[in-house]
């Protein structure tokens, strides 16, 4: 039933898939807060905003571009989950419009006030939760209601920030709950993609040693998972939530190693789900090691934040705009390109808090990759997902179909 209405839909292509929009204006979003960013951090540029500077890039990056992919992701799923039909034409440009809000309402919430801001910018998740709910309930699928779960905490988590940033001066624990929403669904989601994505691949390709498919080891990580985070989110230089995290890394790997990434390395469509991953036991260990006293905690934070929400958003919203428009499952050297800069710019950013002598230069390199790799992203998959595919692959560096 979505496939068709999609392929019936007569209005801007942009307009037919949730996934098209919020990809590629999320992306867009992504590489331009960072460009804006690095001269905010030296003191050379300010913008209108009511949060602290380092408030403001900390909020667009975690409630302003990760709810856009969110959503992308997550109303293209549903219609798959529940047999329905998708959001798409006015109402899709209707909640498109309402993201765009709470950007420049956040942004100039300085001269328009901090409630109307928070108000702007809320409603946006708030609309997400109601209309994901609507849909799952309608479909029956429950089995799939904990992701929108999360995308409740998540909006608490926005607007925690707000009322946090206004009465305290600055956000702090809504900034590690929305951290620890974002990895929790990386685990969940990542989960169940990453094992069944290399299964199809390697019975196809590849034939030999397969993932493990989700089961009772999966639950017991996400749930230790779950466990740590929130210990995390409480208190997280205590000693004990330091070894619970060390722990839970560890898990993390075992159940990376489970998923025979290392024979994925002829498609880099898939190996990089596998390389992304690997930012989420990094980052729990990281974690462990500041509760330790041995790092400072934000090494851990970009490991989850840089590392596997920037790496993994790429690898979804590639495979996603290829598999959803009907092109070949494979990594494009311009895509190939794109995984190159991410994966250079997380591990800059977290070396930049380890190796502090160096840390200007590795700033400025991560800074340069995730714009290269988010932007890279909107010029040579934007022409796909606004409807214009030759256009697309030429830029991508795939040869043109034979007629």
């Amino acid at each position: 039933m979505a496939g068709a209405r999609s392929r019936n839909f007569e209005g801007w292509p942009l307009f037919a898939n949730s996934f098209r929009p919020f990809f590629l204006l999320a992306a867009i979003q992504a590489g331009l807060s960072i460009l804006a960013w690095l001269p905010m951090f030296y003191g050379e540029l300010s913008v209108s905003s009511a949060f602290a500077p380092r408030d403001w890039h900390v909020h667009e990056m975690l409630y302003g571009f990760l709810p856009a992919v969110i959503t992308g992701f997550l109303f293209t799923a549903i219609p798959n989950w529940t047999g329905r039909l998708p959001i798409q034409g006015t109402s899709l440009g209707a909640l498109l419009v309402v993201w765009l809000a709470g950007r420049a309402a956040v942004t100039l919430s300085a001269d328009i006030g901090w409630a109307f801001a928070l108000v702007v910018d809320a409603a946006f998740l708030a609309l997400v939760v109601a209309a994901a709910t609507r849909e799952i309930i309608a479909g029956g699928n429950w089995r799939n209601l904990p992701v929108v779960v999360l995308v409740l905490v998540l909006l608490a988590g926005n607007v925690g920030f707000h009322l946090e940033a206004h009465y305290a001066g600055a956000a702090d624990v809504s900034i590690r709950l929305g951290i620890g929403v974002v990895t929790l669904l990386i685990a969940l989601i990542g989960g169940r993609i990453i094992p069944s994505f290399t299964r199809n691949w390697l019975v196809k390709f590849n034939p030999g040693r397969l993932p493990v498919p989700f089961g009772r080891f999966d639950g017991a990580v996400i749930g230790s998972s779950a466990l740590a985070l929130i210990a995390w989110i409480a208190a997280p230089l205590n000693m004990i939530t330091g070894v619970v995290m060390a722990l839970v890394g560890v898990l993390h790997l075992v159940r990376l190693a489970r998923w025979a990434g290392d024979r994925t390395t002829r498609e880099r469509l898939l190996l990089i789900l596998h390389l992304g991953y690997v930012f989420v036991p990094l980052g729990f260990i990281l974690n462990a090691l500041a509760a330790f006293g041995e790092l400072p905690p934000s090494a851990g934070i970009h490991a989850w934040m840089a590392g596997a929400a920037g790496t993994m958003t790429l690898a979804v919203m590639t495979r996603a705009s290829l598999g959803h428009t009907g092109q070949a499952l494979t990594a494009a050297p311009a895509t190939q390109g794109i995984y190159a800069a991410i994966i250079v710019a997380a591990l800059a950013r977290v070396a930049a808090v380890v190796l502090p002598a160096h840390g200007d230069l590795l700033l400025h390199i991560a800074a340069c990759g995730w714009i290269v790799a988010f932007l890279g992203f909107a010029i040579a998959f934007g022409p796909l997902l606004a409807g214009s595919p030759r256009r697309a692959l030429a830029i991508m560096g795939v040869p043109a179909p034979a007629r």
